[in-house]
């Protein structure tokens, strides 16, 4: 083989040394694999089942709003316990809790009169829990991997995301059409049962032993500490500047339309991920980048204009395209957010700012939707995505301007990142 092609394998091949060398990653790894293939089955399932019972479009929406207040106030509240208390245990729990909700919708779904109010209630109180859970898993990567890894575990959780992302619906979907929404929750379940047995065998994960309680005085602190660095809310601002001015998946149905394609809707939904599984796949290069700041700013500009471009595309095929190329962009900033908040936030404050860090990435695309079926309505679906991907540009870079620190990152001087990686070699 020549040595330029083995130089370009070896620039695209995937960084395995996160999973052979921590055998908690592996687990949690596999963890994560099992569970959100039953996860994903029940976001099928979940509307499917209302819809099928009550034949409203505002009954599923509905769905939605029930998650929203328990995601903002168990994000954050994960966040202080993740600091405070044993990670494992916490993620150990959690999981449980998961267990039994998927366990209850079943039961709901085998009943002879299915009850409306399990579903809004199971689902507010299972994303509660999942959103207690998150912030403790997000927070574990950074111990069980080792400090200069941490861009091959982000570009590893990347691809196991979006793999997921773009089987697991599809099979939900198969499921609950051919046998229904119980066999589908059934699987959910089962998913949980496998993941605790490999979670369990993970080693405890106490908090370090000046780590203060979970309050609101501790949820203060990791905001202040967040708010004092720039660097770091330049990762939270682009990324949900990015979501609210250029989020559009609310008018794929109507895109689909306009494009006399309605029986491929369902690839405009996986057109992204599909982009981000080619991106997490060939990711890495994006390990070996250091100015990870600059990078989120150039990845989140790229996403506005494969947005953009979406708008002007003359045939469904090209649009596919593009989202894809989105999709590409927007999992490459994620890979340096992911970096940098794993190698220079301190290990006392992780779990907090993993809770912020949940309600950025989470929230946005919420109002971006809001935002571009509110534009649709005044200019139509074009006009919705072309004017929106160009105003997440202009904000983009507007941002990077006004946070000069975030877009001069560099992790081979930042002193937080150097100070980490002191500490992480102290430890050890």
């Amino acid at each position: 083989m020549p040595d330029r092609l083995k130089r370009l394998l070896r620039h695209v091949s995937i960084d395995l040394s996160p999973l052979r060398d921590s055998r908690d990653y592996r687990l949690l790894f596999a963890s994560g694999v099992i569970t959100m293939f039953g996860t994903f089955i029940s976001l099928v399932a979940v509307p499917y089942q209302m819809k099928e019972l009550t034949g409203s479009y505002l009954a599923v929406g509905l769905v939605s709003l029930a998650e929203f207040v328990p995601m903002v106030v168990c994000g954050l509240w994960g966040g202080a316990i993740a600091d405070a208390l044993d990670r494992r245990k916490i993620i150990v729990l959690s999981e449980l809790g998961l267990l039994i909700t998927s366990a209850a919708l079943m039961v709901n779904a085998l009943l002879p009169n299915p009850q409306i109010w399990v579903l809004y209630v199971m689902g507010a109180v299972s994303t509660g829990i999942a959103c207690l859970q998150r912030p403790s898993m997000e927070a574990v990567f950074q111990q069980v991997v080792k400090h200069e890894q941490q861009g091959a575990a982000a570009v590893l959780s990347s691809l196991r995301w979006n793999f997921g992302a773009i089987v697991a619906p599809a099979l939900g979907g198969l499921l609950v059409t051919t046998f229904g929404a119980a066999v589908a929750y059934g699987v959910d379940a089962v998913t949980f049962v496998l993941s605790l047995a490999l979670l369990w065998r993970i080693r405890s994960l106490p908090p370090t032993e000046d780590a203060a309680p979970a309050s609101l005085k501790s949820l203060v602190e990791g905001v202040r500490y967040a708010v004092g660095r720039s660097d770091l809310m330049g990762t939270y601002l682009v990324d949900i500047a990015a979501m609210v001015f250029a989020m559009a998946t609310a008018l794929f149905p109507f895109l689909a339309d306009e494009l006399r394609a309605p029986h491929l809707l369902g690839l405009l939904y996986s057109a992204g991920a599909v982009g981000a599984l080619i991106a997490s796949l060939t990711g890495s290069w994006a390990v070996r980048v250091q100015r990870q700041g600059l990078g989120v700013i150039v990845a989140a500009a790229l996403w506005g204009v494969a947005v953009s471009l979406t708008a002007l595309a003359p045939n469904v095929w090209v649009v596919l395209v593009c989202i894809a190329l989105a999709g590409a962009a927007d999992m490459v900033s994620g890979i340096f957010r992911m970096t940098m908040w794993n190698q220079t936030i301190p290990r006392e404050l992780r779990g907090r700012l993993a809770g912020i860090e949940l309600l950025s990435y989470a929230s946005g695309p919420m109002l971006g939707n809001a935002r571009a079926s509110l534009m649709a309505n005044f200019g139509g679906t074009r006009f919705s995505l072309g004017a929106g991907g160009l105003l997440c540009v202009a904000a983009v870079l507007a941002l990077g301007a006004a946070l000069p620190k975030f877009r001069r990152y560099d992790a081979r001087t930042d002193e937080h990142a150097l100070a980490e990686k002191a500490r992480r070699e102290m430890a050890t």
